[in-house]
């Protein structure tokens, strides 16, 4: 990914939003950070009354981006201002005109896609946002020493920015402590009636002082939490009734408030439940009878796959000396060796510089790379810098390395999701050429720059035979003679912008095929790795999913999620671990596995951990419980993101079956199996109705977009539609921030169309209309021709032969 560590997905937004709000007005829990000087002397004049910088994020969102806000009662026009970072070498964003912040609303400025407008540099870790009026005076700024964990804020009342408990984008801050009541026991509790606590965020939290009550106001019922009691990230606390010294009742409450008097969260229910009352996903969303009591750990639901801990050690242990590698480290791979220390190397590639290093050890527990300098990697013509992401191995092509790639660092704002082919032959090599390029864009229109193919693993045709994989594009067996020259197997790529992986044929002549999509329970993905130990293929996320990675299985056909696990329990859950990889020798019973941390936090890039060598012992499927509400996608960090095609019930946009939609007259059917209620028959989208959701005003066929519902809405399953032709494009949970991510159909023609969100029982949320963009060799946004970087990529592509139809090495019979 760009330079420093930071994760860029496909943008969703324009490049400038306008949103009307007010400040949000609880105190933040988290420390001020410390500001950076300003890294070159420029004048400087005072900002207008009221404006100020109100949330920045630099590590975590589709694209980084500033939020600006106006507390005054007048209009504030920033036409021909002018945004740097800490950098004066980059060419500063000069926002457009038109660009006006409301009287008690904001404005964001978002970083450039390849599908809109804004500025053209990364926010790092450490960093500074700094804007310039028309004069080129400096009028406002903020700096970091490290990267929030979510965002940087402006809380009610005070004068400098914190970390957030959740990302508010274009709307008020949420200061808000990140304590939830999170389970509760009300009758025949393991001792007595208790309540657990979870911490949504990212920083210890002191409960002393906090104030926990059930329904009633009263002394008797009301619990002071005693001073030193804290609670971790992601972790969790629990009141017991010895403690508290009252019940909970039938119909009762939990309530809780901050030492302030400030209510922190509420639930209440009329009936005991079954087992027990629990959020799901933890901390976030609706609360729903569990499969069973899970005290002081993440709560379980029948038919849901749970995140469970770590089957290996509990420690990520550093690797490398401070300074061998200056950041950026992103994918591993491991490649067994008889000759080498410890049985093998792993390869690694750093994306900001496009370069490729072999990593040896040293006998004693160090690794390093024994190409100090890294191979500086090139397209097929020498030129270019490939933003390398993934790297990966193949038993059928000895000697080549393949690397997975985003864009050419040459040319940021394009697009590139390519495959290349390197073929190194000593490893030391100071420069290498692609041999081969599979070039995927064409199959992800509108992708970000920064949204690309971050991970790839190679799997065996044998292995995908033998057990029964099935092929997408054929719709039936995969048959490896369907894909001459293809190779020995198939390629899996990770799609940060879409977080979900991909099956690829890769042939000889430079064509290619998907044949599987696998969805992710991640709001994007970092890494993938085939494990034919567990005969398993490993799907990661780094920090925005708190470390978390997700194992598939082969079932029926299909790569299935099998278990989300946590970080390891003594890891550091914020470190950017963009690549992954796993040892294939066994010492004392473990495998080491390996993480590149993007960041390279307190100068370490290269960390490891172990991993069992025999499969780890699945956690216990918990017993269905009657009545239990309807089953929701797999934890990963609060923003599952479905894609057509993996399998799911979910009828897939284009599948030759119109499925009446709301709003168009025909009968529709409920929207996820156990949402209960029907959805009116009966026209619904009107002017009078419009509105309710927001949709970016243009998309592109097969994009993948942010629909914003409201937070109101968050856990709960929605369905959402589009039209004019009716195809429901999925029944996704509403994320903590009011939003879920869905697919437009690969076939919508350009022009207007709509899309409703339609609740569970059946009733009308919103809808709104958005464009589709025609594909075409200009940007239709802008009017402005493509750039000659992505021109000369497709006049490769077009050629067929020459650069791209170098013939993939096969192992010899």
């Amino acid at each position: 990914m760009r330079p420093p560590a930071l994760r860029l997905g496909a943008s969703l937004a324009t490049g400038l939003v306008l949103a009307a709000g007010v400040l949000a007005a609880s105190p933040a829990t988290a420390a001020p950070v410390e500001r950076l000087a300003p890294s070159a002397a420029a004048p400087t004049a005072a900002a207008p009354a009221g404006l100020v910088i109100n949330e920045v994020e630099s590590n975590g969102d589709d694209v980084d981006w500033v939020e600006l806000a106006n507390t005054s009662s007048a209009a504030i026009d920033v036409s021909g201002w002018s945004m740097l970072d800490d950098s004066d070498a980059h060419i500063p964003y000069v926002l457009p005109a038109g660009s006006v912040v409301a009287a008690g609303g904001f404005l964001v400025v978002d970083q450039r896609s390849s599908t809109a407008p804004g500025f053209d540099f990364g926010l790092g870790n450490p960093d500074e946002v700094r804007f310039s009026d028309t004069t080129g005076a400096q009028v406002l700024s903020f700096a970091w020493q490290q990267h929030a964990a979510v965002t940087y804020g402006r809380c009610a009342g005070t004068t400098t920015l914190v970390e957030t408990t959740r990302s508010t984008k274009g709307a008020a801050n949420d200061c808000s402590s990140p304590i939830r009541v999170n389970e509760v026991e009300s009758q025949d509790g393991t001792p007595g009636d208790w309540v657990e606590l979870v911490n949504t965020g990212t920083t210890t939290v002191d409960l002393g002082g906090f104030v926990f009550r059930d329904a009633e106001d009263t002394a008797a019922h009301t619990y002071t939490v005693p001073a030193g009691t804290t609670i971790a990230p992601g972790g969790f606390t629990v009141l017991d009734e010895a403690a508290f010294g009252f019940g909970l009742g039938k119909a009762d409450s939990a309530r809780l408030w901050t030492p302030a008097g400030v209510l922190v969260d509420s639930f209440s229910w009329s009936a005991h439940a079954a087992t027990t009352w629990g959020r799901n996903p933890d901390g976030t969303g609706t609360f729903a009878e569990t499969a069973e009591p899970t005290k002081g750990a993440a709560n379980r639901f029948a038919g849901v796959v749970t995140a469970e801990p770590w089957p290996g050690g509990p420690d990520e242990t550093v690797l490398d000396a401070e300074g061998t590698f200056s950041g950026d480290l992103s994918g591993l791979d491991w490649q067994s060796s008889a000759t080498a220390t410890g049985g093998g190397v792993v390869w690694a590639v750093q994306n900001g510089d496009g370069l490729l290093y072999r990593l040896v050890s040293d006998g004693s527990g160090g690794w390093a790379p024994s190409n100090a300098a890294g191979s500086r990697l090139r397209y097929a013509d020498g030129s270019g810098t490939p933003d390398a992401e993934g790297v990966t191995v193949t038993s059928d092509d000895p000697g080549a390395v393949y690397v997975s790639t985003e864009r050419d660092n040459a040319v940021k704002g394009t697009s590139r999701p390519s495959v290349l082919r390197y073929a190194p032959t000593t490893g030391s090599e100071s420069t290498l050429r692609a041999t081969a390029e599979w070039d995927l864009a064409a199959d992800f229109p509108g992708l970000g720059a920064n949204a690309g193919l971050e991970g790839v693993t190679w799997v065996p045709d044998s292995w995908l035979t033998g057990h029964g994989f099935r092929d997408e594009h054929t719709g039936g067996v995969y048959a490896p003679a369907s894909y001459p020259g293809h190779g020995g197997g198939l390629f899996l790529v990770g799609v940060e912008g879409t977080a979900s992986v991909y099956a690829y044929a890769l042939m000889a002549d430079g064509s290619s095929q998907r044949v599987a999509t696998i969805a992710s329970p991640f709001s994007l993905v970092a890494e993938v790795q085939f494990d034919p130990e567990l005969d398993a293929l490993w799907v990661v996320c780094d920090e925005a999913c708190s470390g978390r990675t997700a194992r598939y299985e082969v079932t029926d056909g299909a790569f299935s999620l099998a278990h989300v696990y946590e970080a390891p329990a003594g890891a550091d859950r914020a470190l950017a671990n963009e690549g992954f990889t796993i040892s294939d020798v066994c010492t004392d019973g473990h495998r080491a596995t390996f993480y590149a941390d993007d960041a390279d936090t307190d100068g370490a890039s290269l960390r490891t951990g172990t991993l069992p060598c025999t499969t780890p012992t699945p956690a216990p499927t918990p017993t269905p419980t009657p009545g239990d509400g309807t089953p929701t996608p797999a934890p990963g960090d609060g923003t599952p993101t479905p894609a057509p095609g993996t399998g799911t019930p979910t009828p897939a946009p284009g599948n030759g079956t119109p499925t009446p939609a709301p709003g168009d007259g025909g009968p529709i059917p409920t929207p996820a199996p156990g949402g209960g209620g029907s959805v009116p028959a009966t026209p619904v989208l009107t002017d009078g109705t419009r509105g309710g959701i927001t949709v970016p005003a243009t998309v592109r066929a097969g994009e993948t977009v942010t629909v914003g519902i409201g937070r109101e809405h968050a856990g709960e399953q929605v369905a959402v539609w589009w039209y004019s032709t009716p195809v429901l494009l999925g029944t996704p949970t509403v994320a903590a921030d009011g939003t879920v991510r869905v697919t437009v159909p690969s076939d919508a023609a350009p022009g207007a169309h709509r899309v409703a969100v339609v609740a569970a029982d059946g009733s009308l949320i919103g809808w709104d209309g958005t464009r589709v963009l025609p594909m075409s060799g200009e940007l239709a946004f802008t009017g402005v021709a493509l750039g000659s970087g992505l021109a000369a990529a497709l006049v490769l592509l077009a050629a067929g032969g020459g650069l791209l139809a170098v013939r993939r090495h096969r192992r010899a019979a």
